[in-house]
């Protein structure tokens, strides 16, 4: 077997993998390590990146009729799950589609969730021969998502966001007005399971090894004071939009980071005030929020054709536009 461009800087048990549909991972890896597997003749690691013109030996593998009918009926129900959808486009080309992710929609299926925006744009574009996610955004955040359309350009896209050569920008409003003078959170942070299975983050300990180095920055963008129901008096709370940076991209990081900091994200439901987001969600439709105020507004990469830097900007969806506008208060 030939790797064509498209396969190009794949890892080899992945690139086996999407080969042996229907084949057991721990058979996959097994394989690779008796030596069975050769790359140009030569012996390979599992997490030895193929590249185009490579040729591949392959031993004979036999795939059950019961695994590969499984196999089959799992795409299928997948396929028949998820509804074929666009998404508004913010940039397109013969490499990658950019797009403004609304909230409240995954990236991906999984995790109790059918399908995602990945799953619906494939149903949407039967002709495509290849969309990947780049990079992942919580269901709840909107904004910005890259999808790759080549196997190459998935590798240098990732390879980015892997070196940090990316620039990620957030819009976050948080609950207290955020000293002007606090610019940088370094905490590491670790990833752990709640009794009913469900992920969380917390700022790792000291000496915790499972601990992962997380860096946010952050800049003050506006102050304002999101009013309360008309039940507390008229009364408002302090708020602050803040522009957020991300050096690392761990899962919650920018959540778990503002909260610890005693500035949790409005309308956050996992890590943020919750009697302040059922308040929030109970006023009048253009003081209410009801979803988390976090946006993913600007991204900067390498175009993985051309080279060049792209700089692209997803605006405020409407719900977030209205309410910023209603709390933000305006500059003398």
């Amino acid at each position: 077997m030939v790797v064509d461009e498209d396969s190009a800087g794949q890892r080899l048990d992945n690139f086996l993998m999407r080969h042996f549909k229907g084949v057991p991972k721990t058979h996959v890896y097994r394989i690779i390590r008796s030596g069975e597997v050769r790359v140009n003749k030569g012996r390979v690691s599992a997490d030895t990146r193929v590249a185009a013109g490579d040729v591949v030996r392959l031993p004979p593998v036999r795939v059950s009729e019961r695994a590969a009918d499984k196999a089959q009926a799992m795409q299928a129900q997948s396929a028949r799950a998820a509804p074929a959808r666009e998404f508004v486009v913010l940039h397109e080309d013969e490499f990658v589609l950019a797009i403004d992710k609304p909230a409240g929609v995954a990236v991906h299926g999984g995790s109790g969730v059918s399908f995602g925006v990945i799953e619906q744009l494939r149903m949407a574009r039967p002709e495509a021969k290849f969309l990947e996610l780049v990079h992942r955004l919580d269901r709840e955040t909107s904004g910005i998502l890259l999808i790759a359309k080549r196997r190459s350009a998935l590798k240098h896209l990732q390879d980015q966001f892997r070196e940090r050569e990316t620039g990620k920008i957030y819009l976050a409003m948080v609950r207290g007005q955020w000293p002007s003078n606090r610019r940088v959170l370094d905490q590491a942070l670790v990833k752990y399971l709640l009794p009913d299975g469900e992920r969380r983050v917390r700022i790792a300990g000291k000496d915790d090894p499972d601990g992962m180095r997380s860096v946010t920055l952050v800049k003050v963008r506006d102050l304002g004071a999101a009013p309360l129901s008309a039940r507390t008096g008229g009364e408002t709370a302090p708020c602050s939009l803040l522009e957020v940076t991300i050096k690392t991209g761990r899962t919650h990081q920018i959540r778990v980071h503002l909260a610890s900091a005693g500035y949790p994200i409005l309308g956050d439901d996992k890590y943020g005030d919750f009697e302040l987001n059922k308040t929030l969600g109970r006023n009048d439709r253009s003081s209410a929020l009801r979803r988390m105020f976090l946006h993913a507004w600007r991204l900067q990469f390498c175009h993985p054709g051309s080279g060049q830097v792209m700089q692209l900007m997803a605006d405020l969806p409407v719900e977030l536009e209205e309410f910023a506008n209603h709390v933000i208060t305006p500059s003398a």
